[in-house]
Order: structure tokens, then sequence, then C-alpha cells
């Protein structure tokens, strides 16, 4: 096992701040952080069924690996503690690599086996009591997971963490979509099962540690080698039944290359969900910025949007960044030069925020005359794209919007207009990183 946990060192405060937040609800989380909970995640597998060389918790979605994706998600959870995550040897290099750029925390690696039981396995054992090396505490529960699976949301960790605990075990399940049939030797069909009365296995699964290191210690090589239920193994070695926890449709697996882009997609929708308008006034202040809310919550009425004033040190934009929105407007009318946008700009970087995602923002500026548009286009146009530049580094993409606020009413419902506010959607990324420092 690698000595510590890799997630440990670092600056005082690394990555984006959005970790640490707890999403459930404020008695469920309190209940659970009363337990010890880790997580082991299995990450050796070749993926052979995807048909390309690299292995499919590697691949690239959004141009990050799939697996970091995963990682986020369990780390949003704090309530667990530590994270363990089983590579090949060939891959261990690559796995703190993924840490070190994404900036993950509370992760521990070892040596993943020859099959998923014996990965798991050995993820089990880092977590013991008896391993002299380990820095990690064993916990009382422990949820096993599969790195391809990066939607999994607190709820349901919470729900089988919880179950595991009075059961001793338990896992999510799903509905089968397709009837299970048994063939015969000569390929004929045996038997079907009734679909109705049976259910798909999925993850994440809990456990009480010492129910499932000692199935693990007791598990034969036969089930070592091609088992691939661990609910099976504390049934068979501890006589423990697991608790069936109902799980939700997004608990899929990746496993084919078109899972890829299924994934792409749902990752693009749920961070395109939410848009603040930030401003440089009071919250019960009239602002420009007001109608241009009002606007996007009436053209985009399937997104989130949301406002908040740069004052008061940042603290209620602090906690819009805590809810991970990536699509900001910046409305600049009591300052000039850029003043609120350099501020925004300066929290974002802070945050880390673009670790995970792209983060868009558009600036909006007056022009005080309209016969002045061209001079101030040329003025603004070569500040921001300096600030651009800067903040391009750091996967924020920043675009400028020059109008006139006397006819703010009618610019905001211009459909040209209305073209640009598009750049504020992670589906146009490619778009905004080439048109990144532009005004309009």
């Amino acid at each position: 096992m690698e000595p510590g946990p890799l997630g440990a060192a670092g600056p005082s405060e690394p990555g984006p701040r959005v970790r640490g937040v707890c999403g459930a609800a404020p008695a469920a989380s309190a209940s659970a952080s009363s337990l010890a909970v880790a997580a082991v995640l299995p990450a050796g597998g070749s993926g052979e069924r995807m048909g390309v060389p690299t292995p499919k918790q590697f691949c690239q979605v959004l141009e990050r690996p799939l697996i970091s994706y995963t990682l986020q998600a369990l780390e949003r959870v704090c309530w667990i503690k530590d994270i363990v995550v089983s590579v090949t040897r060939e891959n261990m290099e690559a796995m703190k690599g993924i840490i070190q750029k994404y900036q993950h925390k509370r992760i521990s690696l070892v040596e993943a086996g020859v099959t998923r039981h014996r990965s798991i396995f050995n993820g089990l054992k880092a977590l013991a009591e008896d391993q002299p090396d380990s820095k990690l505490l064993k916990p009382e529960v422990v949820i096993i997971h599969d790195a391809v699976r990066p939607f999994v949301e607190e709820d349901i960790l919470l729900k089988v963490a919880t179950a595991a605990k009075e059961h001793g075990a338990a896992g999510a399940v799903r509905p089968l979509v397709s009837t299970v049939i048994s063939p015969s030797a000569d390929g004929c069909l045996d038997h079907s099962l009734e679909r109705a009365r049976h259910r798909a296995s999925e993850m994440p699964q809990a456990f009480l540690y010492d129910v499932i290191y000692a199935a693990y210690q007791q598990c034969s090589d036969y089930d070592l080698e091609f088992g691939t239920e661990c609910l099976q193994l504390a049934l068979k070695y501890c006589h423990v039944k697991a608790k069936l926890v109902e799980g939700s449709p997004d608990l899929w697996k990746v496993t084919y290359k078109r899972d890829l882009y299924a994934a792409e997609s749902i990752i693009k929708e749920r961070i395109s969900q939410h848009i603040c308008v930030v401003m440089d006034t009071k919250e019960d202040e009239e602002h420009v910025g007001r109608h241009l809310e009002e606007m996007l919550k009436n053209e985009l009425n399937h997104v989130k949007v949301t406002s908040g004033p740069l004052c008061h040190a940042g603290r209620d934009l602090q906690q819009i960044i805590l809810e991970q929105c990536y699509s900001f407007v910046c409305v600049n009318v009591m300052t000039s030069e850029f003043e609120e946008t350099q501020k925004l700009l300066n929290m974002l970087k802070e945050s880390h925020l673009s670790v995970l995602y792209p983060v868009v923002v558009i600036s909006v500026s007056e022009s005080m005359q309209i016969f002045l548009f061209k001079h101030m286009l040329l003025f603004f146009g070569i500040q921001l794209f300096s600030w651009a530049r800067y903040v391009c580094k750091n996967e924020i993409f920043l675009h400028n919007l020059l109008c006139n606020f006397a006819h703010a009413a009618i610019m905001f419902e211009s459909p040209v207009q209305m073209g640009y506010i598009v750049l504020l959607t992670p589906f146009s990324w490619q778009l905004s990183r080439v048109l990144s420092g532009s005004s309009f």
C-alpha cells in the first residue's frame, strides 16, 4: 500500500472548495457522521468490453478521466472519511497523476488483484487493524462502489450505509429491464425467470467492516476468481442477509464505448442547470442585472437562475460556488474597467472550481453613448483580452457584452444578443474556448 493517504499533502486549502459539502438533509448527515465510514473502489479492470486500449475507468469524458468523476462524487460526502482505490501496478503512476491534477483528497492507493474480488480484498486489507504500515483507521461500515459509476448521489450512499449498520449488509438494486433466461447445454431455452420477482444488483453496496472482511478471509479461490457479487459472499460465509435498497436510474455502469457519450451528455446537462447573475449592488436596489435575471428565468425555464452581489467579502457568492455553479454573468454598472468582473475572476480562480469543469463568465459593461461604442469596444476589448488570457490557463473562459444600459430591456430581448447567452452553457465549451477574450 502507498504510505499514507495521497490526498493529504499540499497547500492548506487546495482543491475546489466544493468538497466537503454534504448534500443530504442535516439530520441524515449528522446520523451518518456518527459512523466511521470508508469506501473501497476497485479500479483494476482492463475494460475489454469497451473495445479501446485504455481501461474504461481512465477513459476521458470532457477531457477528464472517468474515475475522477466517481472520486468527486464520493469526496463530496463529508462523512466518508477514507477512500481506498485498488489500481494495477502499471496504472499506479497514472492514478497518482489524476489525484494530483484534480486535487482529490482522502485517497489511498493499493495494488489491485487479478480479479474484481481480489482487488476489493486488497482494499479491505488496507483498512484492517493488523496492517503495520497503514495510516488508515478501521471503519465500522465500508462502502464498495465501482470506479465506472460516476453518478452516485449521497442519498443512496447514506441509505446503504445506514441499512448496513442495522442489517450487516445492504446493496442498491434496480428493476430488471430485460427478462433473464437460462439456456440448456445444446443452446436451447431451458427456463426463464419471472422478471417482476427479480432485481438487478447495482452499486453501491455497504457492509459492517467485520462482516465483509471475515467473508473475504474465508472466501474460496473459486469465488475470488470467478465471483462478482459481494452481497453473496456475506450471505455464504457469514450468513448475513443483505437489505436491498431501491436505487435510482443514475446508478448505471459505464461499460461500452457508447456509454462514454451518454456520460458526457449527462454531465453537461447537470452542470448546465445553474446560471448566476452577479451585480455590483445591494440586493434590494434597482439594477439592470435584475432585468437580465428575469429575462433568463423566462427564456430558460429549465435552468436555475440565481443572483447575488459581490459585496460583504463575497459571502453570498461563495455559497453559490459551493453549490457548483459554472456559468456566470457579471453586470458592471456602479464601477468601471471591469472592477467587479476582476473580483469575480479572482474569486473563481482561488476557489479552484474550474479544476472540475470549465467555467464560463460573461462580463456585461456599459457604453454610455452609442456613438462611443466602437471606441469603448476597443478599450475594453484590450483590457478584457489580457484578463481572458490570464484566466484561460485555469479553464475560465471570459467574454464581454458591451451595451447601452438605457436600452437594456430592448438589448436583452434581442435575438442576436440572446445568442451570446448560449456561451453560458457547457454545451458550448469549445466555442467558449475559441472566443474567450472577445467583446460583443
